[in-house]
C-alpha cells in the first residue's frame, strides 16, 4: 500500500469511529408510568461518561405532563450545568442548573415555567462527569407530577 492509500484508509476508520461515538450519543426514548398527582415518577436513565458531555432524555406517550425535575446520582458525582427542556408545544425553556451533585445525592427541585403541569417532549442535559477513578455515573432524571 502506498502512503497515500494509507492515509485514506486511515481518514474512512477515523470517520467510521466518530460515526459510531455518534450513535452512542443517541436520545432515549420513554414512556413513563407515573403515580397520582404530587409524586415523583422516573422518567429515564443515562449513564455519564467521560467521552460525552451531554445526553437527552425523550418522553413520550400520554403520562408526560410535569411542574418541576430533578436529578439522582448513582455511583460517581457529576456537575450538571445546564438542561433544555422542549415541550410537547415546541417551546423551549433552557434552565442553567449548575449542580454539584455527589455520588448517592440528587439535585434541587427544578421548577418548570408557567403555572400547573406541563407537558414535556424531551429533556438535554449538559455534564461534566468525574468517573475516571469513581465510575460511571448512572444519572436518574425524574419529574414531579
Amino acid at each position: 500500500m502506498t502512503i497515500k492509500s494509507r492515509l485514506v484508509a486511515g481518514f474512512i476508520v477515523a470517520i467510521s469511529m466518530l460515526a459510531a461515538s455518534g450513535q452512542s450519543m443517541a436520545a432515549k426514548e420513554v414512556r413513563p408510568s407515573c403515580g397520582p398527582p404530587g409524586t415523583w415518577c422516573k422518567l429515564g436513565n443515562v449513564t455519564a461518561s467521560r467521552d460525552r458531555d451531554h445526553d437527552t432524555i425523550e418522553i413520550r406517550g400520554s403520562d408526560d405532563e410535569f411542574r418541576a425535575l430533578k436529578f439522582k446520582v448513582k455511583n460517581s458525582p457529576i456537575n450538571i450545568h445546564r438542561m433544555v427542556v422542549t415541550y410537547d408545544n415546541g417551546a423551549r425553556e433552557e434552565i442553567n442548573t449548575r449542580n454539584d451533585i455527589p455520588k448517592g445525592g440528587e439535585s434541587r427541585n427544578i421548577d418548570l415555567r408557567g403555572s400547573g403541569k406541563r407537558s414535556l417532549r424531551k429533556v438535554e442535559f449538559w455534564y461534566d462527569s468525574a468517573g475516571l477513578l469513581n465510575g460511571k455515573a448512572e444519572v436518574r432524571l425524574l419529574g414531579l407530577r
